[in-house]
């Protein structure tokens, strides 16, 4: 298995070309850009899990945020934005 470095990620809208460009990036390389940012904590919670609601609300978030700036892109978001209740176990 390959050894790989720590990397932050970058997701970018290019609005000319539509589309969403993801860039590994060195933490410490992004550290100075980031700082005094508005910045989102996602993941605190006692029964810390990484699942598909997480991944779903993660996603969204992002586009949320790259609409701030770019509000052209929500006419190709057909997404829910609030949690989606799970169906009860067996």
């Amino acid at each position: 298995m390959a050894n790989h470095p720590s990397y932050s990620v970058v997701l970018t809208y290019n609005k000319d070309m539509q589309q969403l460009i993801v860039h590994a990036v060195d933490p410490n390389s992004l550290a100075p850009l980031v700082a005094g940012r508005m910045g989102v904590v996602m993941a605190d919670e006692e029964d810390f899990k990484l699942d598909d609601e997480f991944a779903r609300q993660l996603g969204i978030g992002m586009l949320n945020t790259i609409a701030l700036g770019q509000p052209e892109i929500k006419q190709y978001m057909t997404v829910t934005q609030h949690p989606i209740e799970k169906p009860p176990e067996k």
